[in-house]
């Protein structure tokens, strides 16, 4: 048999169809619409960012602007067809809002939560993780060890968004997640309550030889390039885990998950909680 013969159907099979965006389950989170996202924006809900359509700065729009200023909400400009994507298609008359999966705590309810279960405060502090993925592992990891609570910061990181809750593994509904304006204000205020930072960096001390039974903040970076300089500076110890195969470095989420089952460890066998 001539097997070049088979090239000639080769165009005839059927191509892979493109979905519409209007075949896309929508996302619960996103709110579209001008009176849809006013009655968001009135209801309290925590909203991760809101993207505005080019140009669009006339009529109700510019209320809608105003309100999220006051509630200091990201405000972004995006063209039509970013808001068309992320709609799916839905009419947006040029506004879209990112609603959080889960409305988000404070740092005092995170320390509150430690005193009630009589337990000294283990918080993880994410500075800058943008992939939703690792932040939903992270919850899982954080509530699995015993944790009381994650801080993340408000801009240039990922927030609580489905595909974060889906990651969880449902560990987001017993997690306290408290988003903060300022990282490097909210290490000085926790430090003058008692607290110390833990540092996860390559070039630090072996992590378990660190005893991190105190009132302990985890502090990992974002997954290209690790903490901020500020960051890294305010922390008081820098811990590593030993690497022993070829690859010179974890996943922040798997990182973060080894850190913390240590430390719970120790808080269970030295009596740190």
């Amino acid at each position: 048999m001539d097997y070049r013969k088979k090239d000639k159907f080769k165009d005839k099979q059927p191509k892979p169809r493109t979905p519409k965006l209007q075949d896309r389950e929508p996302d619960e989170c996103v709110v579209s619409g001008r009176n849809a996202v006013k009655e968001l924006l009135a209801s309290g809900r925590d909203i991760e960012k809101i993207f505005v359509q080019s140009g669009e700065r006339e009529g109700s729009i510019n209320l809608l602007i105003g309100m999220a200023a006051e509630r200091r909400i990201q405000i972004r400009e995006a063209d039509r067809a970013k808001l068309d994507e992320l709609s799916c298609g839905a009419r947006h008359q040029g506004i879209v809002a990112i609603a959080a999966e889960r409305n988000y705590f404070s740092v005092d309810d995170i320390l509150d939560y430690a005193q009630q279960r009589g337990e000294k405060p283990l918080i993880v502090m994410l500075d800058g993780v943008e992939d939703p993925h690792n932040l939903g592992a992270i919850i899982r990891s954080a509530e699995c060890c015993g944790a009381h609570g994650v801080i993340i910061p408000k801009r240039r990181a990922v927030g609580l968004t489905t595909t974060v809750a889906k990651s969880s593994a449902g560990a987001i509904e017993h997690m306290r997640v408290a988003k903060v304006t300022n990282l490097s204000q909210t290490i000085d205020e926790l430090k003058d309550r008692g607290l110390w930072f833990y540092l996860a960096d390559m070039n630090g001390t072996d992590c378990f030889d660190t005893d991190m039974t105190s009132a302990a903040v985890i502090v990992m970076g974002s997954e290209g390039f690790g903490a901020s300089r500020l960051v890294k500076e305010k922390c008081d110890f820098t811990v590593s885990i030993p690497m022993h195969g070829r690859v010179d470095s974890m996943n922040v989420s798997c990182a973060a998950s080894v850190i913390l089952a240590i430390a719970a460890k120790q808080r269970k066998t030295k009596g740190g909680a």
